[in-house]
């Protein structure tokens, strides 16, 4: 076994691979950009690397640098984690031509993987069920058009290289083809620097089953049964899980089977991910093979009781696999979903910026987080927006689903907006409690998963709303209390927070911002017995007794009925939760009014947030009309379209392809 490795990554794989390698008595040497200097995988390596500039081409896309890392520090093997440089063929060999280990499998396998077209063709030879297509390497729209159309509709279109979700568009007519194909090769050209694609039937209402698989160089390979990951967002899995639903016992032995006999196709050797498309017929294909570990592996770890990690290192340090196939066993039911910096409400649009509060649930038998950030880090705009990864498990499939639940109800994250609301709504939706989802329901039904209104949630929470202001108020009784017994005249009935004033009824005035719009609301009376008015549309004014805050939790009695509410922030924001949903609350002052951000006005457009423009499609002098693309940009490993508001003429273009524009900069106008 290696005695010490470098990790050529970064966030909570780096963490994570670290936390195994402490376990194996092994030492971890970490590498790091600027912007990673104070990350947790520098503070948690036994020793860390400046490897370069914040953006991943001046650092973790470094293979020269990492490797000499590993030169200087003394490490015998480099573990590439998933993304960056772990699935370059050409590091791989580098690493193996410095004499270091490479914890993954052979670049010749990567580079027989490295197309989805020769993969493709590789694995029909092979006997492992493929979607039927054109791979060919005549790549002229006309041909390209002409086989799309004897393939017939609806197809997908695919870049060659690559993966995690980028350059593929669904096209279901011969109208649409050209302009999509235009577009998936531009994307694919960007992210990958090769613009091939290939074509393929698609398939309705798919299941995304994948095959976890092991090999080592003795020659022995398993695999360790599925993963489900149809839950999924423009190709972006939002929630994984072990065992699927979907299968028959006849059906999952049929698809290890052909996922041992792809990863023997390609000689293939340490993890992998084999991934179908499964049709609700059953009938499977062949899509790609992952040849890295996968993001969401703990769910594989959680129902086996492997540590998958621990594998890949037996295996890069020689070892013949731990386990036969007979021994694989599949016990309970596991789930992953992952928190993101981003905003659901605004077409998921990544977030960057410090997390001024980050609560999450402890970890024991049934919960695991997964996370490369504590609260007070920083998510930079220069990587991916990935927070943590709550992992849970438990006896069955309803029970794990409860699990789930219960943990994101005790998650709150404040800074960058998050996706935990999103993520709240899936695992109590219908599709996903009774497992009939498929990979395009979600694209599909969003409305159903986002919440669009702020005023709409508001008023129709009204327990939520009530139990928020209370919180507000019990909270501010305390502080009076706590001010007064510290003045000198603590029994000065001016010090009572119950707005009782000479000549009227009490009252206290309260407002707050919820996702940037005020509400203001008047109240009743002190300790736990209140009147609210200007909650909901009608003239109600909801009475609430014995209202008690103690720790997280408040009860109260809402019109007599009973209710109990999780606080999970006060002071800043008020964040309350019911065991289904959640409101959070910014207390402002009375008396003066917030202006929320407008974002693009009438006669601009604006960056939604830092990026790299990729390309402009307006001049100045040019007619648009509303919703017109003007502008392309890439930020956080993801392309953004934006849009002209209004029609009118441009008036100016503000930056030119290539450019690097900062936060809410006008990047377009047009005339008054």
């Amino acid at each position: 076994m290696f005695s010490k490795i470098l990790i050529a990554n970064r966030g909570e794989i780096a963490c994570r691979v670290i936390r195994t390698a402490r376990r194996l008595g092994i030492r971890t040497v970490a590498v790091y950009s600027e912007a990673d200097a104070d990350a947790q995988h520098v503070r948690q390596a036994d020793e860390a690397y400046c490897i370069g500039g914040s953006r991943p081409q001046a650092s973790y896309l470094r293979g020269d640098a990492i490797i000499e890392v590993a030169r200087r520090s003394g490490a015998q093997a480099i573990h590439p984690g998933y993304g960056f440089l772990s699935e370059n063929a050409d590091f791989a060999d580098a690493v193996e031509a410095a004499g270091i280990a490479f914890i993954g499998p052979k670049a010749a396998s990567m580079r027989k993987m490295g197309s989805k077209a020769g993969a493709k063709e590789l694995m029909h030879a092979a006997g492992v069920p493929v979607v039927p297509g054109y791979t060919g390497e005549d790549q002229s729209a006309d041909v390209l058009q002409r086989e799309a159309d004897a393939i017939g509709y609806p197809l997908m279109i695919k870049a060659a290289h690559g993966g995690g979700g980028k350059g593929m568009r669904i096209v279901r007519s011969a109208a649409e083809f050209a302009a999509n194909l235009e577009s998936c090769q531009r994307e694919a050209r960007n992210a990958f620097g090769r613009d091939r694609v290939l074509l393929e039937r698609y398939v309705e209402k798919p299941r995304h089953i994948e095959i976890q698989v092991f090999a080592d160089a003795h020659g022995h390979t398993l695999h360790l049964n599925e993963r489900e990951c149809s839950a999924q967002r423009r190709y972006q899995k939002v929630l994984e899980e072990s065992p699927s639903v979907f299968l028959t016992q006849e059906l999952r032995e049929a698809m290890g089977s052909a996922a041992v006999a792809a990863a023997r196709a390609i000689d293939y050797v340490n993890a992998g991910t084999v991934e179908f498309i499964v049709g609700q017929d059953g009938r499977f294909y062949f899509m790609e093979i992952n040849t890295r570990l996968q993001v969401e592996h703990p769910v594989t770890e959680f129902v086996t009781g492997l540590d998958l990690v621990e594998w890949q290192l037996r295996v890069a340090a020689g070892e013949t696999l731990p386990s036969r196939q007979e021994d694989i066993r599949q016990e309970g039911h596991a789930i992953e979903v992952r928190l993101y910096a981003e905003d659901p409400e605004a077409g998921f649009l990544p977030g960057s910026g410090k997390l001024e509060r980050l609560r999450l649930p402890l970890g024991d038998a049934h919960v695991r987080i997964d996370s490369g950030v504590i609260e007070h880090d920083t998510v930079t705009i220069f990587y991916d927006p990935m927070i943590a990864k709550l992992i849970v498990w438990d006896r069955d499939r309803p029970r794990a689903l409860a699990r789930l639940r219960d943990a994101l109800g005790q998650c709150d994250i404040a800074g960058p907006k998050s996706n935990i609301d999103f993520l709240e709504r899936l695992a109590r939706h219908p599709a996903v409690v009774q497992g009939t989802i498929d990979t395009g329901y979600l694209d599909r039904h969003l409305d159903e998963f986002v919440q669009s209104s702020a005023r709409d949630e508001a008023v129709a929470d009204t327990d939520l709303l009530l139990a928020a202001t209370t919180v507000q108020l019990l909270t501010q009784e305390r502080a009076t209390r706590v001010a007064a017994r510290a003045s000198a005249d603590p029994g000065s009935p001016w010090a009572i927070a119950d707005g009782w004033r000479l000549g009227h009824g009490g009252h206290r005035s309260l407002a707050f911002l919820h996702r940037g719009l005020r509400l203001e609301l008047r109240t009743h009376g002190s300790n736990g017995e209140y009147r609210i008015e200007g909650v909901g549309s009608n003239d109600a004014t909801p009475t609430l007794s014995g209202a008690r805050l103690e720790g997280d939790s408040l009860t109260l009695r809402i019109d007599g009925r009973s209710r109990r509410f999780t606080v999970l922030e006060q002071g800043r924001r008020v964040v309350v939760h019911d065991g289904e949903k959640r409101l959070s609350l910014e207390p402002v002052a009375m008396y003066r009014h917030e202006q929320a951000h407008a974002g693009s006005g009438a006669d601009r457009v604006t960056a939604p947030m830092p990026g790299r423009v990729v390309m402009v499609r307006a001049t100045v002098g040019d007619q648009v009309e509303a919703g017109q693309e003007v502008m392309v940009i890439e930020a956080m490993k993801m392309e953004l379209s934006l849009k002209a508001p209004r029609a009118g003429i441009v008036k100016e273009v503000r930056a030119a392809g290539g450019d690097f524009v900062e936060a809410d900069a006008v990047l377009v106008a047009l005339e008054a």
